[in-house]
């Protein structure tokens, strides 16, 4: 046993624990920014062989990265330029694999796992983002509080990850108790009702379709959602408020700024970013103004808006429109591009355009509620780019639906085409909607439609792990419509082809 190992570990869980969430934030000023950044910077290269090997091939001598702008031009990792080039061992702290504590998985695009090794210590920090959420958003550190974990269990990574953050919110005195029914419907049913009147809240924490079935669910059963005081915790998917709303009157909200909050998180690095009071307020006045909206975000389509901690995260902007962002973690990471298109908006930048635009936020949500206003930037973001849709949290790539239309009774009567989207039913659930462009001369029916979705949805749970798991069965068969060749609004000639639209 390592004792340095051992007194680390301690130390980080003594500062979480007697250290108040106003002192955890750290005010997000230029200096302290530059600081933070470029120690870590310093760190990682001191410390992570594959990270050394990385500069190196580059021809980059970190004793001259001293300044933000040295650092902001230092090259972009991503999982192909860095993170399947090494060792898990090599991209470890120390090169020690061993010095991580758990590894979680998420799945690739051909269905191969790729594995996020973590230690303890880094889920303290994460568990900062769900301090700021149950204290400023449901008050829990003054609420008996039961948070039912809805997230898939197993190796994967946001079952586990939550889990273990709640119960270090408990250990640092939250009257917090933790369940872990998973992605079991009934047993979340059951588990609520049979457990939720002996606390003043509970909180359902999983992505948004699939709290929203649960929560259906029981509504059709008579389930007195309201009784309950129920909060819920969402990631992986944008939403829109007519969505959240809906939620809300089935649950009996009255406060829909503070009723609910959606994490902005990867497997690659926890939790990015928190919805807030504040930006759940501000996104709902721009909902009811578009124009304002679109001149805020540069698109029409509404985002998911979050702040985020730049002495945790760390984000940038690239001149294409998506974000990096560079962290500690098991595999610490150094402007690491994730493919989201999104963008960032200093504090006050945002209230003074609001304002500007005639909407006081923090007047505005001071009425609705005893509010804490944390001056952190935030950050927007529209969704993964390169075609990869989110769907109950599952990631799906258009690589799994290409084998499904390869099978031998399906490719003669198609191009290989086609686009996915998410579409939202008239009662707010969300569905996977795959067109596909027929082969020259060939028609569409409903024995082709059926067909193809059946070939489909066995590919998608041969090669993904994450969609076999994370959605429930009444929703993983896709909904096919055929179209014709070259259709002009999906597959028109001579255009570059996307193979998923965004959900609007």
């Amino acid at each position: 046993m390592e004792n340095s190992h051992r007194q680390q570990t301690v130390n980080a869980f003594s500062a979480f624990l007697h250290t108040p969430l106003d002192a955890l934030i750290a005010t997000s000023t230029p200096d302290v920014t530059t600081e933070v950044v470029l120690n870590l910077f310093h760190r990682v290269v001191a410390e992570v062989p594959a990270y050394q090997l990385f500069l190196q091939a580059q021809g980059i001598k970190p004793d001259h990265i001293q300044s933000l702008a040295d650092f902001q031009g230092l090259p972009l990792i991503t999982k192909d330029n860095y993170l399947r080039r090494f060792s898990l061992g090599q991209l470890c702290r120390g090169g020690k694999l061993e010095a991580c504590d758990m590894i979680a998985v998420s799945s690739g695009s051909t269905g191969q796992p790729t594995f996020w090794p973590r230690f303890v210590t880094d889920e303290y920090k994460m568990a900062t983002r769900f301090e700021q959420v149950f204290r400023d958003s449901f008050a829990a550190d003054r609420k008996r509080t039961l948070a039912v974990v809805c997230f898939a269990l197993g190796t994967w990574v946001g079952g586990m990850y939550t889990a273990n953050c709640c119960r270090l919110l408990a250990s640092k005195g939250y009257p917090l108790t933790v369940i872990t029914p998973g992605n079991n419907k009934a047993e979340i049913l059951r588990v609520v009702q049979a457990l939720g009147t002996d606390f003043e809240q509970v909180v359902l924490l999983g992505y948004p379709p699939f709290l929203k079935d649960v929560i259906d669910t029981g509504w059709a059963a008579g389930v007195p959602w309201p009784h309950y005081h129920v909060k819920w915790v969402m990631a992986g998917e944008v939403f829109s408020e007519a969505w959240r709303d809906l939620v809300g009157t089935r649950l009996g909200s009255t406060q829909p700024c503070f009723d609910s909050a959606c994490l902005y998180g990867t497997a690659d690095a926890g939790i990015l970013g928190n919805e807030t009071p504040l930006s759940i307020c501000i996104r709902r006045f721009l909902v009811a103004h578009p124009a304002v909206a679109t001149a805020c975000f540069g698109e029409a389509r509404l985002p998911t808006l979050v702040q985020y901690d730049p002495s945790s995260r760390y984000f940038e902007i690239t001149e294409e429109g998506t974000l990096l962002f560079s962290g500690d973690n098991g595999i610490p990471l150094i402007r690491y591009h994730i493919n989201d298109q999104g963008g960032l908006i200093p504090f006050e930048q945002m209230i003074e355009f609001l304002k500007g635009h005639g909407f006081d936020a923090i007047a505005t949500l001071n009425q609705q509620g005893n509010a804490a206003i944390r001056p952190l930037p935030f950050v927007y973001v529209f969704g993964r780019s390169h075609f990869t849709i989110s769907f109950f949290g599952a990631n799906i790539y258009p690589e799994n639906v290409t084998v499904g239309l390869e099978q031998p009774a399906i490719c003669d009567g198609v191009t290989g085409k086609f686009v996915m989207q998410l579409e939202t039913d008239a009662d707010q659930n969300t569905h996977l909607v795959i067109r596909v462009e027929l082969a020259p001369g060939e028609t569409s029916s409903l024995e082709k439609e059926s067909a193809i979705a059946h070939s489909i949805l066995q590919q998608l749970r041969r090669l993904n792990s994450e969609f076999a798991h994370y959605v429930p069965e009444e929703y993983q068969t896709p909904q096919i419509h055929l179209l014709p060749h070259e259709d002009a609004n999906y597959f028109p000639v001579g255009v570059k082809h996307r193979y998923s639209l965004d959900q609007s």
